[in-house]
């Protein structure tokens, strides 16, 4: 064979391989746009989960996929530009805010539900009905680790029982706000417990102790009521109340222990994948179907009707930083 053939057969053959590489690149681009993906709080993630399904019903060809690795897992991978959505159940942080920045993501802050966290006793607990933010604070605040030990010294009425106590890790959205809401500081904590980013390991060791005491996202004491007491907590108006029924939540009647949960979309996501739009709309129109059924509270009609818009706008950056539990969700959209 000619060095001259030889030639044009070695530049067809390249020819046809730069065609498929081509090819391949652009469909492997093309199915990056179609993707869509979700992670973050544990609480809230059913709903996530739900609207992914019911979306996969209407499109077919969706690729969705949605994980959980708690809040603070969320952000750190949405900050570092690895996910389109971060689901969240507490607010953006200064220093998650300081990461996104540093790479060059901008996010659109969304409520898409509320949620009560439930104060959970073991069912042979006849005495914890009703606690105060004062006695939760003692029971959970940094100050009490490894010195508030036993039921009678959060309150003298109550036995002399050891008090074991379960609750989301360190690193969750949950475990944020309830620190600020019982002690005015996030993250103010104590250590001496048993940590878990599994909520319903949470249940089992409540339910398996006669004087355990810890706290849930609502849909989980929903789930195991049959296993568990309801704590009633005392509102700042001297009520004692729970978040069910959720109608508490709904009308902030359980305060401050009821909170909002949000999604935050990445905005690079919405101008450049067509996907990431299309299913954050399908979120906000439809998600109100399946929140109460997974466990969680809708938001008001006039929540819903402003998350629109601040979609539909493409307003960026958070507004809750300034929230304070128990505040009416509508006052920071």
């Amino acid at each position: 064979m000619s060095f001259r053939s030889r030639f044009k057969d070695s530049f067809f053959l390249t020819f046809l391989m730069l065609i498929a590489s081509s090819i391949s690149a652009c469909n492997s681009g093309q199915e990056l746009k179609s993707q869509v993906s979700i992670d973050g709080a544990a609480v809230g993630f059913p709903v996530s989960l739900a609207v992914a399904e019911e979306y996969g019903k209407v499109k077919p060809e969706a690729k969705v996929s949605v994980a959980s690795s708690g809040t603070g897992g969320g952000f750190s991978k949405f900050c570092n530009g690895d996910i389109d959505i971060a689901g969240a159940s507490r607010t953006i942080r200064d220093e998650e805010i300081k990461k996104c920045k540093s790479k060059n993501i901008e996010f659109v802050e969304l409520p898409i539900a509320l949620d009560g966290i439930a104060v959970i006793a073991n069912r042979q607990n006849n005495f914890a009905k009703c606690l105060t933010i004062k006695e939760l604070g003692k029971i959970w605040g940094a100050k009490s680790d490894s010195k508030i030990l036993t039921w009678n010294q959060v309150n003298p009425k109550f036995p002399n029982q050891k008090l074991k106590l379960y609750a989301p890790a360190s690193d969750t959205g949950t475990f944020d706000y309830m620190t600020q809401a019982v002690t005015g500081k996030a993250k103010n904590g104590r250590t001496d417990y048993t940590p878990s980013h599994n909520q319903n390991l949470l249940v089992q060791g409540v339910s398996g102790e006669a004087s355990a005491l810890g706290y849930v996202g609502i849909s989980y004491y929903i789930q195991n009521q049959d296993k568990l007491n309801l704590v009633a907590v005392e509102s700042p108006t001297g009520k004692c109340e729970k978040p069910v029924p959720i109608d508490n939540v709904i009308k902030n009647l359980y305060t401050p222990l009821s909170r909002p949960l949000f999604i935050y979309v990445s905005k690079k996501s919405l101008d450049s994948k067509p996907a990431v739009k299309e299913f954050v709309d399908f979120y906000l129109e439809n998600s109100w179907k399946w929140v109460d059924s997974v466990g969680y509270v809708a938001l008001p009609d006039e929540a819903y009707v402003k998350v629109k818009q601040k979609l539909a706008s493409g307003e960026t950056g958070t507004k809750f930083k300034k929230a304070k539990p128990g505040e009416p969700i509508t006052n920071f959209i």
